[in-house]
């Protein structure tokens, strides 16, 4: 009969499994990989752990992850506290979560693979047992990062989405159903929504010009499945290269 394991057992794994990847980093890199994944699995673990215990005391620690939206900006690393924690982030990719001590820390970011140039940085605050996204913002010349809690737990079988807008010049948006009724008006760049409580389905959205018909992102078959909490961010340019477009997350 296996033992039972506790949240706090998962991030001592993920943390020894860290340890061993960034030993074998350059000597080993097959093993490297090998240990970084476990790390991975143990992180999503202690993840799990914590949407499916919501009575749990609150853990020292705090999860982040990364999202990359600077339209212009190459490929980044970002550093914590002076330790690279993510590696080569492409735009309108977001990173595994991470856990880190609750707290101040410091938050440098770099085109990848260069450590002479920092393009932000940035100090950040975060609590025990909540989990957020660090969104990397604006064209390269004005990078900046924005803090978003997010709220993984939801009811057992149903669901949950909020919106955040993170397109530099795109206009105000209505997020609709298709050829109905508006679910947020007027979401401005920088802003998320609240989370709306769905039960599981299918269904076709919209982002339209606030206060019009117009529609600027069709968003058809977006689904939600069963027991996930979900962010859908836009990104890109409305009037340039990448194109406006949207991504789902899983929180």
């Amino acid at each position: 009969m296996s033992e039972k394991r506790t949240h706090s057992d998962y991030l001592q794994r993920a943390a020894m499994y860290d340890l061993l990847a960034q030993s074998y980093k350059y000597s080993f890199p097959n093993l490297h990989m090998q240990y970084y994944l476990k790390h991975i699995k143990y992180v999503n673990k202690a993840m799990n752990f914590m949407r499916t215990n919501p009575q749990q005391p609150l853990q020292r620690e705090a999860y982040v992850r990364v999202l990359h939206t600077s339209p212009d900006s190459p490929n980044v690393d970002l550093y914590i506290d002076g330790k690279r924690v993510i590696r080569d982030l492409p735009f309108k990719n977001v990173s595994s979560y991470l856990p880190l001590k609750a707290g101040k820390h410091h938050i440098d970011i770099y085109p990848a693979g260069n450590m002479v140039d920092s393009v932000l940085n940035k100090k950040i605050t975060v609590e025990p047992g909540k989990a957020y996204t660090l969104a990397v913002i604006d064209s390269v010349k004005k990078m900046r990062l924005l803090v978003f809690q997010n709220k993984p737990r939801v009811p057992v079988n149903e669901s949950k989405v909020r919106f955040i807008h993170l397109s530099p010049d795109t206009s105000p948006l209505d997020i609709a159903v298709k050829d109905r009724d508006v679910v947020f008006p007027k979401l401005s760049y920088k802003q998320a929504t609240e989370y709306l409580g769905l039960t599981p389905m299918t269904v076709d959205l919209e982002a339209r010009e606030a206060d019009t018909k117009t529609v600027l992102l069709p968003m058809p078959r977006v689904q939600f499945m069963p027991n996930e909490s979900y962010t859908i961010v836009f990104l890109g340019l409305a009037n340039n290269e990448p194109e406006f477009q949207y991504i789902k997350i899983k929180d």
